[in-house]
């Protein structure tokens, strides 16, 4: 369709050479570069390091040069360490004292040069499970539970091992608890209570069985002295004028009951009995003092002396 109206403006001249190139259209299409751009630019190995790589590189080249140089690094680490006192030095962070719950003086005074700590101190400088271990190595401290709390000072909760008996060697006499572990010496303790009295080799390592046989004893407690421990197999009851009563190696308790029911019905213990055997237990053997031998050769015929003074019931 033809314009109404003529266009009157002068038309521009237009050269041979380009004459062509207006009736030709654009290729749209990108060029090989811009098409290797954006494949690449695709990939999502190549993005990540773009980035990523490149900020991590750049930076890590900064630290670099900045670390290289001596000063700079003198610097960097002093103003690090400066910042680091500062807030250690805090009074929120300050331990001032130390206050030892649930032991005895002479544990808490032990606790106390054991750990030889000089306040206040800061927080930071204290490692809790080291002091825990040093002081869980004392003999008398079975476990302790240490804590910072609120106020600025350092709680110790401690579980003292409770003395259940002596324990005689030939190195001295000191105190064991219930599961044979040393506690402390008998000379540096004071007793509340009297405590059973054990001697012999291993004698630590069945505690149990000795309060056992104590608890049986409690007929013969104001003539009782101790138990030993023999061969590391079985025990003496020793009394308090020297008399034993011999155990066997099992049912030690039951062979004491026994001893104790022979002597309400004959009043065993009371005579010239040097020793009492049950290790046997299909016969009970005792062995008269000497005394006692002369006056039975007396009594009796050569021919029923025992030589050996022992008697069996």
């Amino acid at each position: 369709m033809r314009p109404l109206i003529a266009d009157r403006r002068p038309q521009r001249a237009v050269p041979p050479s380009q004459a062509g190139m207006l009736d030709t259209p654009r290729d749209p299409a990108p060029s090989i570069w811009s098409y290797r751009a954006q494949r690449l630019w695709l990939t999502p190995l190549f993005r990540r390091m773009v980035r990523v790589g490149l900020p991590v590189g750049a930076v890590a080249v900064g630290l670099g040069l900045f670390f290289a140089d001596e000063h700079s690094r003198t610097a960097f680490f002093g103003q690090l360490q400066t910042l680091r006192d500062s807030i250690e030095s805090r009074p929120e962070f300050r331990v001032n004292a130390m206050v030892i719950t649930d032991a005895s003086p002479a544990v808490e005074d032990d606790i106390r040069d054991h750990l030889a700590l000089s306040f206040p101190l800061s927080s930071f400088d204290l490692d809790l499970t080291a002091l825990r271990s040093r002081i869980e190595a004392l003999p008398a401290v079975a476990q302790a539970d240490l804590r910072i709390q609120a106020g600025g000072y350092l709680s110790v909760i401690i579980r003292e091992r409770v003395p259940v008996a002596i324990w005689q060697t030939g190195e001295g006499s000191a105190l064991i608890d219930a599961e044979g572990h040393f506690v402390a010496d008998l000379a540096a303790r004071e007793l509340d209570v009297p405590l059973p009295l054990i001697g012999g080799e291993g004698a630590d390592l069945v505690v149990d069985e000795a309060l056992a046989l104590y608890a049986a004893a409690a007929p013969l407690a104001d003539r009782l002295l101790g138990l030993v421990r023999i061969g590391e197999r079985r025990w003496d009851v020793v009394l308090m004028d020297g008399r034993r009563i011999l155990l066997p190696e099992t049912g030690a308790v039951q062979a004491l009951d026994r001893a104790l029911g022979l002597h309400d019905a004959t009043d065993i213990l009371n005579r010239d009995v040097q020793r009492l055997d049950l290790r046997d237990a299909d016969r009970v053997s005792v062995t008269l003092s000497p005394a006692a031998m002369e006056a039975l050769r007396g009594a009796q015929s050569p021919a029923r002396a025992n030589p050996t003074g022992e008697q069996s019931g």
